[in-house]
C-alpha cells in the first residue's frame, strides 16, 4: 500500500511527525519454472494501520448498456466517481479472479508533483476493476493503462505484480500531474525460472526498448521525463526508477531491504542473474548489503534472480514471515527487541537522541498487516480448479494461510466482508482472532512464538497435501461434467441460459475452502486460550505429549513443572549497565 515520501517515512518521523500514517507492502513473484509444481505465484502483504483483514468477493456479472460502476478510493472509502460497466465481468476472490489472474501491489510514492487529485482511478480500483475485466496478465496491463489514461490516475507511484497461468509481470507506473491526465509506465515479464520482489520502491531501472514480448511501456515514458527535467541522457540509458522515484536512504533501508531479504532467503545467499551483456552471473547476496542498508546507491541488486532451488507455496509463505533473522538488520538481537526478542518496533519508524536520527527496521513481516496471501495460478488445471488464493489475516509471522479456490461460490464467515471492522470487534472474525494470538505473543515473543509457529507449520503442510487430494476429486468431477451433454433452459422463448456444467466441481471446492477456513479459525480460537493458560504471568506450564498439562500428581487442578524462562542475555547486559548500581546484590 501507500509509501509516503521517503523522507517522511523513516526520517521525518524521528523529528516529531510520528502521527503521520505510513503504509507499506511486500510482493514476491515466482515463475512456473522456478516453482516446485509449475505454478506461477505472487505473494502480498497488505500492510496498513487502518486496513481491516477480510476476503473481498464479487461474483461474475452481466451488465446492460448504460450501467455504471462506482469507484471509491480503496484506502479511505472516498467516493471518486463512476465509470461505464463492461458487458461481462469475471468473478474475483480477493486479488485473484476466476481465470487465475493475480494482481498485487506496493506503493512507492515517487515524485509528489505527479499526483492528480482530479483522477477517478486510484490504485486499488485499478486492481479490482482489472480483475473483473481481464483474463490474462497482458490484458490486465492494458486494462490498467486504459482506465488510468481515460479517467485519470488518483494515486501516487505504484508497482503491480501481475500473473496468469503462463506469465508473471512486474509493472511500475506513476501519474503525470494534475494538468496531464493518465500515467507513464513500464512493465517487464519475469523470465521463466526466475523470481522478482518489490517493496514500496520502484524496481524497474533501465529496460529493453525493442522487446515487446518481454517489455512494454508508455510511448511517452522517456519524453515525458525529459519534458519534466527528470532525464537528459540517451534513450538507451533511461532509468525509470531514477527518473520517477529517486532513491534515498529510506527507499533502500525501509523498502529495498525487504526485497533483498526475500532474494537472500530464496536464493540461499547467492544471486544468479543475467547482466547487461547477457552473461549469467552469480554473486554473493552480501555484495549488495550496503545498498539494502541504505549506505551505497551504486550497489543496487538485480530486478530478477534465479533461485538456487525450486520454490513452494510454503517457502513463499515463510519468506513473508521474515524479520531479517541472521542478517545485520536482525530485529531480534538488539535491545530494541526488549527482554524477549520481539522482532517488531512500534511506530513511529524513527527517533532522535542527542542530535542524531535513528531508524527502526521495517521487515517483511509486520504487526500492521490487514490481510496477506500467496496466489497460485496453475495452468495445467482448468480454471475451475487451478486458481488457489492461500489467504490469511494480520501479522504473517503469527497467522496461518488457508486455501480458497477461486471458483468458490462463497467466502468463509471468518473472512466475510462486514464481519467486524477496525473499530468493531467480532468474535467470529479471523482478523480479530489472529490479532488476539499475535498480541499475546508480543508480550513474551521468544517464549510463546514457537507454540504458534508449530501450529502454523502443521496446518499449512497438511493443507498442501489436502489440496492435492482436493484437486484429484475436483478433476474427477470435472471430467464427469465434461462427459454430460450441455443442457439449456428456455425462458420466454427469447432467452436461453446455459446451465453451468461445472456446478458440482464448484460446490465441492466451495465446501473444501469454507470448511477448512472455519476449521483453522476454531483451532486459532483454541490456541489463543492455550496461550493464556500455558504462559500466564510469565510462567510456562509443562505439557504431556498429548497436549494435556503436567499436574502435581495429587489433583488435576494444580500444575507441576512450571518454568520461568526470564529475559535474553542482551536485556540483562543493558539493564545491568543502566541500573546495575541500584539492583546489584551486596554481600
Amino acid at each position: 500500500m501507500r509509501r509516503l515520501s521517503t523522507a517522511i517515512l523513516l526520517i521525518a518521523a524521528a523529528i516529531g511527525f510520528g502521527n503521520i500514517e505510513s503504509h507499506a507492502c511486500t510482493n514476491v513473484l515466482v515463475t512456473k519454472g522456478a516453482s516446485t509444481d509449475g505454478s506461477n505465484m505472487v505473494s502480498y502483504a497488505a500492510d496498513s494501520h487502518q486496513l481491516y483483514g477480510e476476503l473481498y468477493f464479487s461474483p461474475a456479472g452481466v451488465w446492460n448498456p448504460g450501467d455504471m460502476r462506482q469507484i471509491n478510493e480503496w484506502d479511505t472509502g472516498k467516493f471518486l466517481g463512476h465509470i461505464p460497466q463492461v458487458a461481462r465481468t469475471y468473478q474475483r476472490v480477493g486479488n485473484m479472479n476466476e481465470h487465475q489472474l493475480i494482481i498485487a501491489e506496493t506503493t512507492y510514492g515517487g515524485r509528489p508533483e505527479l499526483e492528480d487529485p482530479k483522477g477517478i482511478m486510484d490504485y486499488g480500483s485499478l486492481i479490482y476493476v482489472a480483475l473483473e475485466r481481464a483474463k490474462t496478465a497482458r490484458e490486465a496491463i492494458q486494462v490498467i493503462v486504459d482506465l488510468a489514461n481515460t479517467y485519470g490516475y488518483y494515486s501516487s507511484g505504484e508497482s503491480f505484480s501481475i500473473a496468469d497461468t503462463e506469465e508473471v509481470w512486474v509493472m511500475d507506473l506513476i501519474g503525470k500531474g494534475p494538468d496531464n491526465k493518465g500515467i507513464v509506465w513500464v512493465a517487464r515479464r519475469v523470465p521463466d525460472g526466475y523470481i522478482c520482489a518489490h517493496a514500496n520502491q520502484a524496481r524497474i531501472s533501465t529496460f529493453p526498448l525493442n522487446d515487446p514480448e518481454n517489455c512494454m511501456y508508455a510511448p511517452d515514458v522517456i519524453s515525458f521525463a525529459r519534458e519534466k527535467g527528470y532525464f537528459s541522457g540517451e534513450d538507451k540509458d533511461f532509468n525509470f526508477c531514477d527518473a520517477y522515484a529517486p532513491l534515498d536512504f529510506s527507499g533502500m533501508r525501509g523498502c529495498e531491504a525487504r526485497a533483498w531479504a526475500a532474494f537472500n532467503i530464496l536464493c540461499d545467499g547467492k544471486f544468479t542473474f543475467e547482466d547487461e551483456n547477457g552473461n549469467i552471473v552469480t554473486k554473493d547476496a552480501y555484495d549488495y548489503i550496503e545498498y539494502a542498508m541504505g549506505w551505497d546507491k551504486s550497489k543496487r541488486f538485480p530486478l530478477f534472480v534465479k533461485p538456487s532451488r525450486k520454490i513452494s507455496v510454503k517457502n513463499v509463505a515463510d519468506v513473508m514471515r521474515d524479520h531479517y533473522e541472521g542478517t545485520p538488520m536482525d530485529m531480534t538481537k538488539d535491545i530494541g527487541a526488549g527482554g524477549n526478542a520481539l522482532p517488531y518496533r512500534w511506530r513511529p519508524m524513527g527517533f532522535e537522541h542527542e542530535g542524531k536520527k535513528y531508524v527502526n527496521e521495517r521487515a517483511i513481516a509486520t504487526q500492521q498487516t490487514g490481510f496477506w496471501f500467496v496466489g497460485q495460478s496453475r495452468g495445467w488445471l482448468p480454471d475451475e480448479i487451478g486458481g488457489v488464493n492461500w489467504f490469511g489475516c494480520d501479522d504473517a509471522a503469527t497467522s496461518y494461510l488457508t486455501p480458497i479456490y477461486t471458483s468458490t461460490y462463497e467466502v468463509p464467515e471468518c473472512f466475510r466482508v462486514g464481519n467486524g471492522n477496525m473499530i468493531t470487534y467480532s468474535p467470529t472474525s479471523a482478523f480479530w482472532m489472529t490479532n488476539r494470538v499475535a498480541n499475546a505473543c508480543y508480550k513474551a515473543y521468544n517464549i510463546m512464538f514457537p507454540t504458534v509457529d508449530a501450529e502454523i507449520d502443521a496446518w499449512e503442510n497438511a493443507m498442501m497435501e489436502a489440496v492435492v487430494k482436493a484437486d484429484e476429486e475436483a478433476l474427477r468431477l470435472y471430467k464427469e461434467a465434461e462427459a454430460r451433454p450441455r443442457k439449456q433452459i428456455r425462458r420466454n422463448d427469447k432467452c436461453r441460459k446455459v446451465v453451468d456444467p461445472y456446478t458440482s466441481v464448484r460446490e465441492y471446492l466451495t465446501a473444501f475452502s469454507v470448511d477448512n477456513a472455519q476449521k483453522i479459525f476454531e483451532k486459532w480460537a483454541a490456541l489463543e486460550q492455550l496461550l493464556l493458560v500455558k504462559f500466564i504471568d510469565g510462567n510456562v506450564k509443562a505439557q504431556n505429549e498429548d497436549g494435556s498439562f503436567v499436574t502435581n500428581g495429587h489433583t488435576d487442578c494444580i500444575p507441576a513443572k512450571i518454568t520461568q524462562p526470564g529475559y535474553t542475555q542482551k536485556w540483562k547486559e543493558c539493564v545491568a549497565k543502566d541500573h546495575g548500581d541500584t539492583i546489584v546484590e551486596h554481600n
